[in-house]
């Protein structure tokens, strides 16, 4: 049994959501494992991970849309806004998703459907560059 771990930052220009699949299979190829289980782990508390269809794009716009009515941003119904009117909703957006996800490797590919993606889920407005831990297990 090996072990690797590693990270991948995923830059964002606000809210959204940010294929990072490809950045991951990439790094699962250069260990050089054929079977395992990929564990990521997203380090912040205003961004999430999701998987998720990454064929049609409304999907993601609805996902949005959705979020933006279950945790609104506002000036007065939050007693965080350490950041502004967007802190707040972000956690709490975080917190009705994930951190953390793990996924299959099996004959040294991730093990995803046909139409799911891996993503970062900003839900800050402003600009960031979110880490990503990487921890692969297998042989």
């Amino acid at each position: 049994m090996r072990q690797a771990s590693g990270r991948i930052e995923v830059p964002t220009r606000g809210p959204g959501l940010y294929e990072c699949t490809d950045a991951l299979r990439r790094w699962v190829d250069a260990q050089g494992m054929d079977e395992g289980l990929l564990t990521l782990f997203c380090q912040h508390t205003s961004a999430s991970l999701l998987i998720q269809e990454n064929a049609a794009p409304e999907v993601k716009d609805d996902l949005l849309a959705f979020f933006a009515r279950i945790a609104p941003e506002s000036r007065t119904a939050y007693a965080h806004d350490d950041e502004g009117p967007d802190d707040m909703p972000a956690h709490l957006r975080t917190a009705l998703t994930q951190v953390s996800l793990s996924v299959p490797l099996a004959d040294r590919r991730l093990v995803l459907g046909t139409w799911q993606g891996i993503y970062l889920f900003e839900h800050r407005r402003a600009p960031h560059r979110r880490t990503i831990a990487l921890h692969l297990i297998g042989e």
